[in-house]
């Protein structure tokens, strides 16, 4: 009989997956991998093979309305194509582990507990991580999960990088910097020696760059800096998040334009960045062919940023051997790429524009002082990971 390692990155519109199997005596290997698009509208499961050919494409119910009916509903995908297996381990990314959670942690109640004080720090993400592990919990009681967090990365800055400038009884609240999409910067840390060895062990720059968007400053494949901080709300202008805003700004919203907290809660997570900017969409993919003068400007503002903090970033390392684009438009924008690159060439990054547009990895020319490169991200291997280690099903998930 098989054993199944199940790794979940729950949304709240979307759940991926990733499935790890091993026989009896064997080592772990990867199965399959997909995700379930259009939560609550348009319900859709997509799944591949590890040889990345499709094993599935199939319109859901109207149903599934949320994170459980889509753990349900993957439940039952997963009956129908793994009868008779069993699941000896689910992985979840987390997004904020806060204080008390440095490491990847075995969940427990005392776990969730913490976890869910922490949802005001992360709402967009936190909720949705959470529900996935109860909706698995309600359907295999007694399953061991494993919470990996996107904070854990950045544990270990110096601090200086971790310092919020407030009081002291505020900051031993647990009001620090903490540092955002580690897990995938941990991958793209864990392959640059293979993919890249000439600079792994250099200063890097890591541009994450999705509906939310972030750089991390890696020196030796360790964070030395990030561009988000307490929240998933600093740094890049990003999907719908404003990024680095006046503080001042929020006073006025709260003093001057009597909002509520709620109002304002909605305005920076749902209503702001590239949305807020364009009045069009939050979607890059839209904004770029778009005329609209406010959808120009919006995409103006992101490069314009992402410039701005790789520059910023460079200085925190004393120099920059290598820049890195990851993520939905890091790795799918040549555009994108090549206006932050140019934006960049006062750091010593000769462009390539032949290699971008090809979807190569080394975007650079050859004898660039500065290399630019273009590397996919996978947080699911690194769940899977950290969850191997932690159950002792290690060296092989």
């Amino acid at each position: 009989m098989a054993e199944f390692a199940l790794i979940l990155n729950a949304g709240s519109s979307s759940l991926k997956f990733f499935i790890c199997k091993r026989l009896l005596g064997q080592p772990w290997e990867l199965e399959s991998r997909g995700q379930i698009d259009g939560i609550g509208t348009a319900p859709h499961l997509k799944a591949k093979d590890a040889s990345g050919s499709s094993i599935a494409d199939i319109d859901l119910p109207a149903s599934v309305q949320d994170g459980s009916n889509a753990i349900e509903a993957l439940a039952g995908w997963l009956r129908e194509n793994y009868g008779g297996s069993s699941v000896v381990a689910v992985g979840h990314r987390v997004v904020h582990g806060g204080p008390h959670f440095p490491t990847p942690v075995v969940i427990t109640p005392e776990v969730m507990d913490n976890l869910r004080r922490l949802i005001p720090l992360a709402p967009l993400h936190q909720p949705y991580n959470l529900a996935a592990i109860e909706a698995v919990a309600e359907r295999i009681p007694g399953i061991p999960q494993v919470a990996c967090f996107d904070t854990s990365f950045h544990r270990g800055q110096s601090a200086v990088a971790e310092l919020v400038p407030l009081p002291a009884h505020i900051r031993q609240a647990g009001v620090q910097r903490y540092g955002f999409h580690g897990l995938s910067y941990e991958y793209i840390a864990s392959v640059l020696p293979e993919i890249a060895p000439s600079i792994a062990p250099g200063r890097v720059i890591v541009a994450h760059l999705g509906s939310g968007a972030s750089l991390c400053a890696l020196r030796n494949g360790k964070s030395v800096d990030s561009t988000l901080g307490f929240t998933a709300l600093d740094g890049l202008c990003m999907g719908t998040r404003p990024g680095s805003l006046d503080p001042g700004v929020v006073l006025y919203l709260f003093q001057q334009l009597g909002l509520s907290a709620s109002e304002v809660e909605a305005i920076l997570y749902k209503k702001s960045g590239l949305l807020g900017i364009s009045g069009v969409s939050n979607d890059m993919r839209d904004l770029l062919p778009s005329d609209a003068p406010a959808a120009r400007i919006a995409v103006d503002y992101f490069v314009y940023q992402c410039a701005k903090h790789i520059g910023a970033l460079a200085a925190t390392l004393g120099g920059i051997d290598a820049l890195v684009f990851t993520a939905g438009i890091g790795e799918n924008s040549p555009e994108i790429r090549r206006r932050i690159c140019q934006a960049s060439a006062w750091l010593g990054i000769q462009f390539d524009a032949a290699a971008n547009e090809s979807r190569q990895a080394l975007i650079s020319t050859p004898g660039s002082p500065v290399s630019a490169w273009v590397i996919p991200t996978n947080e699911e291997i690194m769940i899977a990971r950290h969850t191997g280690r932690l159950l002792g099903l290690a060296g092989n998930l």
